[in-house]
């Protein structure tokens, strides 16, 4: 796939770029590298300046408004949803801007030295590798860290959002950022390879698929180079007796169809006790009966289209497979064309068995996979039995039942009584082939720095 603009509601090309040729990724890297050797001696005040500019950018109406509608055009994204990134994007922004100083100064420790402490200091030309799915979003939450950190960005964007990537660019630069310390690459995936082995890129971050990341991870560990990994998702929503019914079916479908469902961390398995299972799944049926599909520039669309005809094909085939081994269809699991787009129906299936192909894979799109099951030990049970670690939502009032649930849901994050997000403040990952490391909180901006000991006698 080259790199462009195809607009997934109509399927038109709207714009091509060339990638850059072997020549312009080592210009840039020179950039680079000759743009840390300046801004790592930058103060946290003044970099601190330029990421409140860039939240001021963000939040600046007209252009809130362009940036929401690029996104929209590029990847389908329902323009009330593409407004609502922009404004997350400031969010974090000015999360980091006003605590970087907090999270970076220098901790006293007492030792036998007259004085040791630890310091954080940049390590240098960090690689990101973005998907589509968030084109703000995920790009943001890795740069308003490792800029306040004193590090130097460049983004390898995915290839069906490149004037996302360059939007940023410009955003950051406009904001104050030299020249050179945050470049986006409109490069193939083929090219990472030659970015990452390259002396002067000092760690890499991938927020993408397992293939991606496996890749990734492999190339930077042949050149001993750190890497943070936040990969796919098939989390679990539990439902226990206790839980308040309409707002969990309400969550639920918000958890599951945000982005067109095409979200890491949104919930993708209902696992429901059978005790409350008819009274949630009628009205889990109706809500998603009740969406409307449409083109994402409107405001009344709840669900757009699919980012690309091969994420439409592949889910297709996922629902069909699932179907021929014994799922029961609820409700959707065809194609939508009232528009000529990526468009597929929102899908629940039930009657999933441990042997249907569907039961350990990510869906990435409109369709829930329901589970019942008799108690509150087989629900954890079966909410483990995934490939997966990235987040789990749960619901109970019962405060030994939540307990229970903190313990032993295997997953990076445990929300009770609400939707698994991303929060600036909270440190967000995953475990198992959900990924390592972590972004976001304190534990984010330490991710890229080196954590040095000093010893003074």
């Amino acid at each position: 796939m080259g790199i462009m603009t195809v607009n997934p509601t109509t399927l038109e090309t709207i714009k091509s770029f060339p990638p850059l040729t072997a020549e312009d990724i080592q210009s840039k890297l020179n950039v680079a590298e000759s743009a840390f050797a300046t801004y790592r001696h930058t103060s946290l005040s003044e970099r601190s300046q330029w990421l409140m500019r860039a939240a001021n950018r963000l939040e600046d109406p007209a252009l809130s408004q362009q940036y929401a509608t690029l996104m929209t055009l590029e990847m389908g994204k329902p323009i009330q949803e593409a407004l609502a990134e922009v404004q997350k994007c400031a969010w974090v922004c000015r999360y980091y801007a006003e605590q970087a100083p907090l999270f970076l100064a220098n901790q006293s420790i007492e030792t036998d030295a007259q004085r040791s402490w630890v310091c954080y200091q940049p390590l240098g030309i960090i690689l990101a590798v973005m998907p589509w799915n968030f084109p703000f979003w995920q790009v943001f939450r890795f740069a308003a860290p490792a800029l306040m950190a004193g590090n130097v960005g460049v983004l390898k964007h995915a290839s069906n959002v490149p004037q996302c990537a360059l939007a940023i660019e410009t955003i950051l630069l406009e904001a104050g950022f030299p020249q050179g310390v945050f470049q986006s690459l409109l490069i193939s995936a083929q090219q990472v390879e030659a970015v990452v082995k390259d002396r002067r890129v000092q760690a890499a971050t991938l927020t993408g698929s397992e293939p991606a990341g496996a890749s990734l991870a492999a190339i930077a560990g042949s050149q001993i180079k750190k890497t943070v990994l936040e990969l796919g998702g098939s989390d679990p929503f539990i439902v226990l007796e206790s839980a308040d019914v309409d707002l969990a079916v309400a969550t639920a479908v918000k958890a599951r169809l945000l982005n067109t469902g095409q979200s890491c961390i949104a919930a993708k398995r209902f696992v429901i006790v059978d005790a409350i299972a008819d009274q949630f799944l009628p009205k889990f049926i109706a809500a998603f009966a009740d969406l409307t599909l449409g083109n994402p520039m409107e405001t009344q669309t709840d669900i757009g289209p699919l980012a690309t005809p091969a994420i439409l094909e592949e889910l297709e085939q996922q629902v069909q497979t699932a179907i021929t081994h014994g799922a029961q269809l609820l409700i959707g699991g065809q194609r939508w064309s009232g528009l000529p787009g990526n468009f597929y129906q929102p899908t629940i299936l039930s009657d999933i068995t441990p042997d249907n192909p569907i039961y350990h894979q990510e869906c990435f799109g409109p369709v829930a996979l329901v589970f019942r099951v008799p108690d509150l030990a087989t629900a954890i049970t079966l909410a483990n039995d995934s490939p997966f670690g990235l987040g789990a939502s749960a619901w109970t009032t019962v405060s030994q039942e939540q307990d229970q649930l903190i313990q032993e849901l295997e997953a990076g994050a445990v929300f009770i009584n609400g939707m698994v997000k991303s929060d600036p403040r909270l440190p967000f990952g995953g475990i198992k082939r959900s990924g390592y490391g972590r972004e976001l909180g304190i534990q984010g901006i330490h991710e890229f720095v080196n954590i040095k000991t000093v010893w003074v006698k």
